[in-house]
């Protein structure tokens, strides 16, 4: 093959992947509409959608009857029946997802643990889980991928998962386990960084360049950090432990400095026993914090959020975002007092960067991680779909 052929095929490979993470990212649209925004021609855009169709990755639908005006351009949609399977190990339940391109969670898993887990023991768990899929919900669809959305330390490199403490994981190459066990290739990251990912993407950050991320789980506070639209990892992929921060925190109501971490203080432990129940997920344990009639649940959420403006209100002084998301039980301290939280963290950060900031529920709810993991998985798709 000549350098000029291998050269076009590069471009054509390029405009592939981009028509399809257009369509991927931002919903299904017209031929039309994918020429203007990717700034190629009618014909080539017309080829592109017919090799992607040919592929199984896009559907053309029919356009919208009640559009009057012009030649009707056909409605080019990313395939349900394409999708990458999800984990999210946490210490009180495995959570496992097939999302499709478009970032629908398709269907979904959640097994309570009460103890730590193996690796080996979640890999045989998602193993078996998709087997049960395939034969059932995912009979048909094409499994490109897999990610992993880990609560600790992953180095960007390889994906090893260097520390989760939570889980009692060091060292452990936990792509290799989930692909050995299923037959799937693993991509591996960061929890709160796929978050982040994921809320930029297709939810509450969705219009915004420069975003931080907090996540509240079971085993901490995490965080991602979008700056000019690029996620920042720092220089191995460990950048975003908000939860480990230790600058003293006044608690107000015996005027004494917490010295431990924020998520020694900030933490879900601390709901569920002010809610008076001892597991539940995030939609069932905010909706005991509401109905609770007890002051002490109101008070210990009264708490929580002033500690954890005064974070926030540092992360907007250093990082100047104009969106700050919060998810997992974070988002429930947010929403109990969204106007609160607000004034609090711009009472404590500089007027300048203050002024403008949004603070956000993450949009996604528990689809959130489950739908960043998949991204990492959707990667090497979307870079070369024929590849």
């Amino acid at each position: 093959m000549t350098m000029r052929a291998t050269g076009v095929e590069g471009v054509r490979r390029a405009n592939l992947g981009a028509v399809l993470r257009l369509v991927h990212h931002a919903g299904p649209r017209s031929r039309a509409v994918i020429t203007a925004e990717t700034g190629l021609n009618r014909s080539t855009v017309s080829d592109l959608v017919a090799t992607l169709a040919g592929a199984g990755l896009v559907e053309e639908r029919e356009p919208d009857p009640t559009r009057r005006v012009g030649r009707p351009s056909p409605i080019v949609a990313p395939s349900d029946d394409v999708v990458a399977i999800a984990v999210n190990p946490e210490v009180d339940a495995l959570e496992v997802g097939a999302v499709t391109l478009g970032g629908r969670v398709r269907v979904r898993a959640r097994e309570g643990v009460d103890r730590p887990v193996e690796v080996d023991d979640v890999a045989a768990s998602v193993a078996r889980i998709v087997a049960d899929w395939s034969g059932g919900p995912l009979r048909g669809c094409r499994i490109v991928g897999g990610g992993a959305a880990v609560p600790g330390l992953v180095r960007a490199r390889d994906g090893v998962v260097r520390l989760a403490p939570h889980l009692g994981w060091r060292e452990q190459d936990v792509a290799g386990a989930l692909a050995q066990a299923t037959g799937v290739a693993f991509a591996v990251g960061n929890d709160a960084s796929l978050g982040a990912r994921a809320e930029r993407l297709f939810g509450a950050a969705r219009d915004h360049a420069d975003v931080v991320y907090l996540n509240g789980g079971a085993s901490g506070i995490g965080g991602g950090l979008i700056l000019h639209g690029v996620a920042i990892g720092g220089a191995d992929g460990y950048a975003g432990e908000w939860g480990q921060n230790r600058a003293g925190i006044v608690l107000e109501s015996d005027r004494r400095t917490a010295e431990g971490m924020l998520e020694d203080e900030v933490n879900r432990s601390r709901l569920l026993a002010a809610a008076g129940v001892t597991a539940a997920d995030d939609a069932a344990l905010a909706l005991a914090l509401s109905e609770s009639t007890d002051g002490a649940a109101r008070a210990e959420m009264d708490r929580q959020r002033r500690i954890l403006a005064a974070t926030l209100a540092n992360a907007v002084n250093v990082l100047n975002p104009s969106v700050i998301v919060l998810g997992g039980f974070l988002a429930i301290l947010r929403d109990s007092d969204p106007d609160g939280l607000l004034a609090a963290v711009r009472a404590q950060a500089l007027d300048a960067p203050g002024e403008g900031l949004d603070i956000r529920a993450a949009a996604l709810g528990a689809d959130r991680l489950l739908i960043g993991a998949a991204e990492a998985a959707f990667e090497q798709l979307l870079a070369d779909p024929l590849g």
